[in-house]
Order: C-alpha cells, then sequence, then structure tokens
C-alpha cells in the first residue's frame, strides 16, 4: 500500500487458506512474520535477502502456526504467542489432523510472551500488540504504525485482526475457548476505535476496513 513505510504481501496458505503476512523494510533490510500457518517455502521465499526480526502468531490455532517451526529454523527469529493460548499452540499438530487428516509439524514453545500494549519494531514501523480475546483466549490483533514526524506514537496504517475480525463477519467462537460475547466486546473495545479509513488485514479472506465493518458487518450493527 502507497505510504507505508514497509510493504504488507499477504501469502494464503494451506488447506483452509489462512493468510499469512510478510512484512519488509526494503531499505533497512528488516522484516517480521505473521502467522506461518504452512507452506513455509512459499513464506521463505518471500523472506529471501532480509533479517526476520519477529515470528508472532495472532493465536494458537492450528492453520496459523503450522510453519511456525520450518520459519524459525530457517531464519532464527524469536517466535511469540499470547501466553493464553499456550494450550491451543500445544494442540495444534493434534488438531491439524482431526480437522484435515494432515498433521503439521509441531510448533516451538515461544521465545516470549505477547502482552496487551507492547510494541514490537519491524524496521521503521511498529506493530502495537492489543488483547482481542473471545475466537480464542490468547487471541491478538496487531496495530501496524509508520513514523510520522513529530508523533511519538506514529500514523496508524491497518491491523492485523487473527481471527477476530473478517470481512462481514467475526471468529467462530463454538471451538474450545471461544465466547461470542468476548469477541464482540473486544472487537468494540480494540478494533472499532481505530480509523474508518484503517485497513483490516484478517486471518482469512479480503482485506477491508474498520470503517466498512463498522457500517455493513451484521454482527457489529450498533456497536458504534
Amino acid at each position: 500500500m502507497s505510504g507505508l513505510a514497509l510493504r504488507v504481501l499477504t501469502v494464503a496458505v494451506g488447506m483452509l487458506q489462512a493468510n499469512s503476512y510478510v512484512l519488509l523494510d526494503d531499505e533497512g533490510g528488516a522484516a517480521a512474520v505473521i502467522d506461518p500457518g504452512d507452506e513455509p517455502e512459499r513464506i521463505l521465499q518471500a523472506l529471501q535477502g532480509y533479517r526476520v526480526q519477529w515470528i508472532v502468531a495472532t493465536h494458537g490455532h492450528f492453520d496459523h502456526v503450522g510453519a511456525v517451526r520450518a520459519v524459525k529454523e530457517a531464519t532464527g527469529a524469536p517466535f511469540l504467542v499470547h501466553p493464553g493460548d499456550l494450550e491451543l499452540l500445544h494442540y495444534a499438530a493434534d488438531a491439524a489432523q482431526l480437522f484435515t487428516g494432515r498433521p503439521v509439524p509441531v510448533p516451538p514453545d515461544p521465545d516470549e510472551s505477547l502482552r496487551h500494549g507492547q510494541v514490537l519494531q519491524v524496521g521503521p514501523a511498529t506493530l502495537e500488540v492489543r488483547h482481542t480475546p473471545g475466537h480464542s483466549p490468547g487471541s491478538v490483533s496487531l496495530v501496524l504504525r509508520t513514523p510520522v514526524s513529530g508523533s511519538l506514537e506514529g500514523s496508524v496504517r491497518g491491523v492485523f485482526t487473527g481471527d477476530a475480525l473478517f470481512a462481514g463477519s467475526i471468529g467462530r467462537t463454538d471451538m474450545p475457548g471461544g465466547d461470542h460475547d468476548t469477541l464482540v466486546a473486544s472487537i468494540r473495545r480494540w478494533l472499532l476505535v481505530l480509523p474508518d479509513a484503517c485497513p483490516v488485514w484478517p486471518g482469512h479472506g479480503p482485506a477491508t476496513t474498520i470503517g466498512q465493518e463498522r457500517r455493513t458487518n451484521p454482527f457489529l450493527t450498533g456497536l458504534g
């Protein structure tokens, strides 16, 4: 997208076509990976020539962490996930076998726990962690900011919502650890407060904007 201090590549992977995101700082050579769910060779191809600073999972479901081990082993980058999803992370390989009939490599234990309000540096940009539970206990969204002269926080350039918020829908809450009311409250408190023009990069499907979802998402009607 124009105006970004780094590029955001979307790589839809696996049987469930989960969106893995590759963030690239072309000037400084830094990179980050969000939700490497499968097909690590495609993700690693996009990372050639870059120094990966972080591997971040928005939550612990298998379709978002199935390629973490391969990407981590190839890049040496630290892996981060919220502690609320450690149980899901440990069950990810078994869950993949159960739901798809095909196992994924057992994800590694995280090198660091994500916490609400934490800020991760990616080249000149930052990712602000917002704990948005409901789809799973440890689901997080990541607000991308890029530098603006005279601003300490920078300008909001987009948000990676994992499986919390989609174009025209929200995450399912009928799996262990899910809760519909908690998810709606998370979206209202931490996502709908972002600017209407803010791009939303979800865990599945096409990108959207906060304003579009505020106006048309049937699950969010009346939330403001």
